[in-house]
């Protein structure tokens, strides 16, 4: 009895710190693009330099999942659990790299006059944000049905994303010497898409955790 006392507390524990490793995910999120958008080099070089704390805190929770399943023995449904948080960090740590992403490339635009004003691009970062601190929740509440609601929200982000390439593209047309700017923003629009598309990974494992069964549950990209 006291063991699995131990056991539930310290999985209570792995799961808070999955939330505060998706919160430094959020939080990389927003400031890549807010870097972006005020040409604030400073807060980009904090975001490229924030991402090693991202790294460390995936090292971490790997290390006490493997911890938990050589001392405690889990059985089939908490090994499921320790599985999709193994699996959780893994795309956590690539959203956070897809953010050091943008705040490199806001630094290598630096203070070059806008191209444009950025709106889609800021909607995009709101969307993934809202998309993933839900999903986690989800995961925390084993709440598989709300997880598939998530994973269906993310053709709203890829029709921001065809909405951006499909203007940028008119921009390069139109002018030849937009192009590299234009290339950029691209960039940044992809990283934002794919970040989404992590997401709905997370809410396939959601699904994972509840049902037991691993399937596809949209058009999830890999």
């Amino acid at each position: 009895m006291e063991i699995r006392t131990t056991f539930r507390e310290r999985l209570r524990e792995i799961q808070d710190e999955i939330l505060i490793m998706g919160s430094m995910v959020e939080k990389a999120i927003a400031r890549s693009v807010e870097a972006l958008k005020k040409r604030d080099l400073k807060l980009a070089e904090q975001v490229v330099e924030d991402d090693q704390k991202i790294n460390r805190k995936r090292f971490a929770i790997e290390e006490s999942c493997i911890t938990i399943i050589a001392t405690q023995q889990p059985m089939a449904g908490d090994l499921r659990i320790i599985i999709t948080v193994l699996n959780l960090i893994t795309e956590l740590e690539r959203m956070g790299d897809y953010a050091e992403g943008i705040a490199r490339i806001a630094l290598t635009i630096g203070d070059e006059p806008p191209l444009k004003p950025l709106i889609d691009i800021p909607r995009m970062a709101e969307k993934a944000r809202d998309m993933l601190r839900r999903s986690l929740e989800a995961f925390i509440n084993r709440d598989s049905e709300e997880a598939i609601r998530i994973n269906a929200e993310d053709d709203e982000v890829d029709n921001l994303y065809d909405q951006v390439f499909r203007e940028l593209l008119v921009f390069m047309m139109e002018d030849p010497r937009t192009i590299t700017r234009a290339t950029r923003l691209i960039w940044v629009a992809h990283n934002l898409e794919r970040i989404a598309d992590r997401v709905t990974n997370v809410c396939e494992r959601v699904v994972f955790t509840v049902t037991g069964k691993m399937e596809e549950i949209g058009t999830s990209k890999y």
